[in-house]
């Protein structure tokens, strides 16, 4: 929208209306040492000049387009994104300051979320999905609350494994303050554990288990057991999952899960420094009442055409506060978007090819660098394209090996699990090209 400023009658007007004669007359108010401070500006340049400039201070950040080979996963991940993508997100009628709601003049922005939700509940096996959260640790707390409204506070024990993402689970305690929600099973010494050590856990004062797929390990597992043990004494189960995974393995819906939510940042959106992202967040119908966020529905206008319209918005904007199942007040709605165009142009062929691009990849990986003296694979679990590499030296010191080599290397697990100093988390991609990880190979060995 453009900003059209008021003129000069239009200000004259105004100050008369307060009082005043000039706009000095209106700062009379404030003390004159902090009316107008000293900012020390540098002189003017012309926009030639900044734009030169602000060039020359952008091309000192590396990045994994262009400079650096790039191992690192953990939750955000280097995947390609197809032209297209872009473009469409930059169309005018999508590309705004805030996502427009109105049914008689949104049915793009409308259509485009009710699209982005049905391909979620595909790819998820869940019966409903809503039009996003910020990111995929927000919808993971939201998924804690969904729960806790279930039960209507009933029931406080949340137990969690220490599998989950360290972030997410960091934040899953910053929303849960105040709440009494007693968390079970996420201490960082029980990492090597499955799924069967969270079954002991889990009693009657459970409202839901909380469990990640692939784990933040890399591990799959499946779940199936570990649902049936909660379903039985009546808890809800969580899954975190990632929806590059979701296109080989089998759905957290086929386990039994009744809410699956994560991160959609490897479908068509750029790792942008950490953000913004998009989080993910399907459920069962049965919970659609307890969902937090929005909902777009499909039915049929007064002329009888198919149409669009934001049928449930339980959120505080619209309904009483203490009434509402959070404080979420947007979606990522242009995400939303950016991830429906992602997944509709490489359909379900193309999203299959970069699953298995990424798995085979990973596993040429792992199995090059297991030849390394002093170098193995830390788990015999199945993975997908993530695994954890046991090394003979801290990986704060391997990984700053590799970046005075040009390669951004994994995630330094000691920094979320004190145990696990020499263990780097290696996250391999359809864009590691084989001779990248020849070089990655080569240098360990250098090392």
């Amino acid at each position: 929208m453009t900003y059209i400023p008021i003129s000069p009658a239009e200000r004259d007007a105004m100050l008369k209306t307060v009082g005043v004669k000039s706009l000095d007359d209106l700062f009379e108010a404030v003390p004159a040492k902090h009316r107008f401070p000293e900012l020390n500006l540098p002189p003017a340049l012309t926009e030639m000049e900044a734009a030169a400039q602000l060039g020359e201070m952008a091309s000192t950040n590396e990045n994994v387009r262009e400079h650096l080979i790039s191992f690192l996963g953990a939750g955000a991940y280097h995947h390609y994104v197809p032209s297209v993508v872009d473009h469409m997100l930059r169309r005018g009628e999508f590309y705004t300051a805030y996502t427009p709601y109105q049914p008689e003049i949104s049915q793009g922005t409308l259509q485009a979320i009710f699209e982005y939700q049905s391909l979620m509940t595909n790819l998820t096996g869940m019966e409903v999905s809503n039009a996003s959260h910020y990111d995929g640790a927000t919808a993971a707390a939201e998924a804690v609350n969904l729960a806790f409204a279930q039960f209507r506070g009933k029931r406080k024990k949340l137990v969690l494994s220490p599998a989950v993402n360290p972030q997410y689970r960091e934040v899953i305690r910053t929303y849960t303050q105040g709440m009494g929600v007693d968390t079970a099973g996420d201490d960082a010494e029980n990492h090597d554990d499955g799924p069967e050590a969270l079954i002991p856990l889990i009693d009657e004062s459970t409202m839901m288990v909380t469990v990640q797929y692939p784990d933040f390990f890399g591990r799959i597992y499946d779940y199936t057991d570990l649902i049936n043990a909660a379903h039985e004494k009546g808890a809800l189960v969580c899954v975190v999952a990632n929806p590059t995974a979701l296109v080989m393995l089998k759905t957290p819906g086929e386990m039994g899960a009744d809410i699956v939510v994560g991160e959609a940042q490897p479908f068509g959106i750029p790792l942008w420094y950490g953000g913004p992202y998009l989080g993910f967040f399907t459920t069962k119908k049965s919970y659609v009442h307890k969902m937090a966020g929005r909902l777009v529905g499909e039915t049929v206008d007064v002329r009888g055409n198919r149409s669009y319209v934001l049928t449930l918005t339980a959120r505080e904007q619209h309904i009483k506060r203490e009434r509402a199942t959070s404080n979420i007040c947007t979606n990522q709605g242009l995400l939303a978007l950016c991830a429906s165009v992602y997944m509709s142009t490489l359909g379900k062929q193309g999203l299959q090819e970069v699953a298995n691009l990424c798995y085979q990849k990973a596993h040429y990986a792992a199995a090059e660098l297991s030849k390394i003296d002093g170098f193995g694979l830390c788990h015999t679990e199945p993975y997908f394209h993530e695994f954890v590499l046991c090394c003979p030296k801290p990986a704060s010191e391997v990984n700053q090996y590799l970046l005075d080599n040009g390669i951004l290397g994994g995630y330094d697990l000691g920094k979320d699990y004190p145990d696990m100093q020499n263990h780097l988390l290696v996250a391999v991609t359809e864009m590691n090209s084989r001779d990248e990880i020849d070089t990655l190979v080569e240098i360990l060995k250098e090392m």
